[in-house]
């Protein structure tokens, strides 16, 4: 049971192009975000479309796939862990993130 936690599984669109982040290491990041949709029937029996997104993060040889292959509008399976993190913004406000620490992907559609 160890494996289910603390797992997360999307299919998804990319919203935008991926940013790529080379570090002093030589490390690279990749910063991108999802959208995920479903449709449903409300009382009064209208379709409503709700997309959530979701912050992607992916590391090193999984970088370089994103890197590579990724760009706004394609189709991705995700397989990762959730993450939070805090930051102070540079007027000194603390920010709260939650993101997807992608382990794996897959490409999908065409």
């Amino acid at each position: 049971m160890n494996a289910l936690k603390n797992k997360v599984q999307l299919i998804g669109n990319l919203g935008q192009d991926p940013e790529i982040v080379t570090l002093e290491s030589g490390n690279k990041l990749a910063k991108f975000s999802i959208a995920t949709s479903e449709s449903f029937k409300n009382a009064k029996g209208e379709k409503i479309e709700d997309t959530q997104w979701h912050n992607i993060v992916a590391w090193g040889k999984t970088a370089d796939i994103v890197e590579n292959f990724l760009v706004k509008g394609k189709q991705v399976a995700i397989e990762g862990k959730l993450t939070h993190r805090s930051y102070e913004n540079s007027e000194g406000e603390k920010r709260y993130i939650t993101e997807v620490r992608c382990n794996e992907l897959l490409l999908l559609g065409k």
